[in-house]
């Protein structure tokens, strides 16, 4: 029996272990904001820098504390500790500066800040001991994605506690008006181990002098990969005002094999590498950076001020984690001889249109390898004032992602703003919906019996009312027209209805015969989605699945005419869809916009006559976009679909500018994942939501500006709001009472929401009672028999039995990279900018205390020699 509760005990300790181990981010918020320093940070409205997500997730806000830089050429840094002890991983940045006002942001991960201060000028550099580059931002650049299952690694034994942000302010006249500056970087952290850890390879030259008026000068890095395997999944470029081109390679056997290349006059984002690249022992990585000194009066060196030059490569790769290394630079060029047989591409500029340079002052944007194909239009106003430095987040306190839905299909706005899904309840399309005729196969399930047509309040989630029970098989697209009716399609029964908004259950039109295939003027095939023109009530329907056309009615209902074909083999010709699966009306510009699925592009066209106006179409969007929709202002929104096994393209929502079909910015939420977004919708004050048919979900996001938290010019209720989220999570982590109001105001919009997959805190307080409970009686049982058997020495047996574990028990119980001084050691080099700090210019750190110059690839053991292969 002894040995039972010895038993017992130790099962009991582990367990406990365990769960003591287990920290969900409302105890990693509250000991956070126990912990962390105060920073002045009007920018955050209240401190608010940590921001739980679910049981494993959490938001960390790194910001500028509220700062304005004096002089041009200003570097400032600070700090944020990490709020967790034990291992985590960045999996996401979101950038939050723009270039009117910083020149560039690098995150800086390390375990001893230069400073202990809310923020401080980076002559003291960033940290005293060894530190990587985890991040950088620059020229309005778009958000930076990481691979599934890939993560930088940060605390635990090894990992860094710190992160430091360095922003470089160029130009300070933006601040003439002494305003206070709160850019900075959104990280997405999470607790989970990721099978492969993400590092960074920076290539740089050093050396180089770009004689004045020389039409083109190269500057060449070249380093031997000495390493276990890594796989390069991103890239970044970055020059001054005098670079044309940038472009890095895999040197194997003497093949060339294309990183990326890029212009660095456009946004200094890190682009997904076109093609998977794998680096193995024996290789050799090398880039180029062509320069011109045209325009210059005197000779231009390596240096970190604006009339300096630079010429970076960075590579973000990943490897398998027991292998990993964080950070590596390479600095020398080992074999000049060999860019003899560099690719053509490398000598040859990327041309960039005035209108797409990256100037301060100016909003306009681009990205590489855009391709829009635009007829001539006039000039509209709303191209004047439209916001280009645009931002989306999540809204991560809104409720709404918790409820329970079918597969989410349609999504739309009615006239108060409410949001509106559509969804299939308990219905599912997979492969055996459909016969090869398209034929409906699950006839026998009968339709759906739950609502499915939910609406619902913005804020609160709240469903306010709902219809659409009893009548469809598989909803697909939904729309509302100007008088508040919707319009929704069923691909199962081929037809499209419309249906009057105060919850009539019979249809006011429908088109299309129940559950018979066509092509005609009768017949649809799987539907796809509805618009009505607000202005003459036509009525436009992409068909759809089996279909390549657009079909228009008048008002009552009658055909009126039909444009498209199916997509030629090897060829996309204007006015040809694969899977028509979207539409948008663009009122402002008169156009109607198609999402041609399966071809990876927005089509719009004169909505009158079906005439061909243009095309957007992006590298990002990958291989397919599922839904467009348009808000009025000349903003143009759009989600793409899962990449096909092999590639890179991440699925994600786009912001774009509709006039030069531009992207102004990505975003993706932060709880949970797309993993088929299937529409989108946006509202007049950029509100958007995107509802996922795979996760069943519906996110909220919305500009920076427009969340409480992240509000600087409003303080009264929004900034109460946050402080009674703050109040309330406390009041539950340490048992105190809430005041009445803040109960009432929780009854009725419930400001924390945990996820629905999460584990609540009383069933682990639960888990932990009953083995203390149990342990406890199974001792009074034993200490009472013992008694009765052996009287008085029951004691004494009782602890000699057990002595040995828990004796045990209560045995138990009781140099970063100094550009400065390298670039002062190279003849004929300048020192000037450097003095100060050195970064991009550098796109590095400053770190007094260390004296090497050395590159990092000795600093791990050297994988066995692997025979080159191809």
């Amino acid at each position: 029996m002894a040995g039972l509760v010895n038993n017992l005990l130790i099962l009991f300790l582990i367990f406990q272990n365990s769960c003591l181990a287990f920290r969900s981010p409302l105890s990693v918020f509250k000991r956070y904001k126990d912990s962390a320093k105060s920073h002045s940070n009007e920018c955050l409205g209240s401190n608010r820098q940590l921001v739980p997500l679910s049981l494993s997730d959490f938001a960390l806000d790194i910001r500028m504390p509220g700062v304005t830089p004096k002089q041009s050429d200003t570097y400032l840094c600070m700090s944020v500790r990490l709020p967790v002890e034990e291992e985590a991983y960045v999996v996401d940045f979101k950038p939050h500066a723009s270039m009117d006002t910083v020149h560039h942001m690098l995150l800086f991960g390390c375990n001893n800040p230069s400073s202990d201060e809310d923020y401080w000028d980076c002559d003291g550099g960033t940290c005293t001991d060894t530190s990587n580059i985890l991040y950088a931002w620059a020229r309005n650049a778009p958000p930076t994605r990481l691979p599934k299952g890939v993560g930088f690694k940060v605390g635990g034994e090894e990992g860094s506690k710190y992160f430091v942000l360095q922003v470089h302010y160029g130009d300070v006249s933006a601040f003439k008006d002494k305003h206070k500056d709160c850019s900075g970087v959104t990280l997405h952290l999470t607790n989970q181990k990721q099978p492969m850890i993400a590092g960074m390879y920076l290539m740089m030259s050093m050396d180089t002098v770009i004689p004045p008026g020389e039409k083109a000068v190269n500057a060449d890095i070249a380093c031997s990969y000495k390493m276990y395997p890594m796989h390069v999944f991103a890239y970044r470029v970055h020059t001054h005002h005098l670079g044309k081109v940038v472009s890095g390679y895999r040197v194997r056997d003497g093949q060339w094999t294309l990183i990326g290349r890029q212009s660095p006059q456009l946004p200094q984002a890190f682009y997904p590498v076109e093609n998977p690249v794998e680096i193995k022992y024996g290789d050799t990585l090398a880039a180029r950076c062509l320069f011109t000194g045209e325009g210059r009066s005197s000779k231009t060196f390596i240096g970190g001020t604006a009339s300096d030059e630079m010429c970076n490569f960075y590579i973000m790769y990943y490897m398998e984690a027991k292998h990993a290394v964080s950070y590596k630079t390479c600095t020398r060029n080992i074999d000049p001889e060999m860019f003899r047989n560099i690719p053509q591409e490398a000598n040859i500029p990327i041309p960039v249109k005035p209108d797409m340079t990256m100037v301060h002052g100016h909003h306009e944007e681009a990205k590489s390898g855009d391709t829009v194909s635009v007829m001539q239009q006039p000039k509209r106003d709303e191209e004047e004032v439209l916001d280009q430095d645009l931002n989306i987040e999540e809204v991560v306190d809104w409720p709404g992602i918790n409820l329970k839905l079918g597969q989410v299909s349609g999504l739309a706005l009615d006239s108060n703003s409410n949001l509106v899904i559509f969804h299939r309840g308990d219905h599912v399309w997979d492969a055996n919906s459909f016969d090869s005729g398209y034929i409906y196969q699950q006839k026998g399930l009968g339709p759906i019996k739950e609502s499915t047509i939910l609406v619902l309040d913005p804020n609160s989630s709240a469903v306010l009312h709902s219809t659409g029970r009893n009548l469809f098989y598989l909803p697909h697209g939904l729309s509302i027209d100007h008088n508040g009716n919707y319009w929704v399609t069923d691909v199962a029964l081929h037809q499209v209805f419309k249906l009057a908004s105060n919850g009539a259950e019979s249809p006011l039109l429908s088109f299309g015969r129940a559950l018979q295939p066509g092509s005609d003027k009768n017949h649809f095939c799987q539907p796809t989605d509805v618009a009505v023109d607000p202005v003459t009530g036509n009525i436009y329907v992409s068909d759809g699945y089996c279909n390549s056309r657009i079909v228009q009615f008048s008002p009552d209902g009658m055909f009126v005419m039909q444009w498209g074909e199916e997509s030629s083999v090897g060829q996309t010709k204007p006015g040809q869809f694969s899977i028509p699966h979207s539409l948008t009306l663009v009122s402002d510009f008169g156009q109607l916009c198609v999402a041609d699925r399966e071809n990876g592009r927005i089509q719009c066209f004169k909505p009158e006559t079906g005439e061909f106006i243009k095309e957007i179409r992006h590298p990002l969007f990958g291989r397919e976009v599922f839904a467009v929709s348009y808000a009025p202002g000349g903003l143009l929104f759009a989600v793409n679909g899962k990449p096909y096994p092999g590639d890179t393209v991440p699925v994600q929502a786009f912001v774009m500018n509709f006039s030069t079909g531009e992207i102004i910015d990505t975003f993706i939420p932060l709880r949970k994942n797309f993993e088929m977004p299937h529409d989108i919708v946006a509202s007049d004050d950029r509100t958007v939501y995107v509802g996922d048919a795979h996760t069943n979900t519906v996110w909220k996001f919305a500009s920076p500006e427009k969340m409480e938290h992240r509000s600087v010019k409003k303080a009264g209720i929004e900034v109460q709001e946050i402080k009674e989220a703050e109040a309330v999570i406390e009041a539950r982590l340490t048992n105190k009472p809430m005041s009445k109001e803040l109960l009432k105001k929780e009854e009725k919009h419930p400001v924390v929401q945990q996820a629905s997959t999460g584990v609540s805190v009383v069933l682990i307080t639960t888990l932990l009672i009953i083995p203390i409970i149990v342990l406890l009686a199974i001792a009074v049982f034993i200490r009472w028999r013992k008694t009765r058997i052996y009287g008085a020495d029951a004691e004494h047996k009782l602890d000699s039995s057990s002595g040995g574990i828990l004796g045990k028990f209560r045995g138990k119980g009781g140099g970063g990279l100094n550009l400065g001084n390298f670039f002062a050691s190279r003849a004929g080099y300048s020192r000037k900018g450097f003095d100060r700090l050195s970064t991009e210019g550098s796109d590095q750190e400053k770190d007094e205390d260390d004296a090497t110059d050395s590159e990092e690839e000795d600093a791990v053991p050297h994988p066995p020699a692997i025979p080159p292969s191809s």
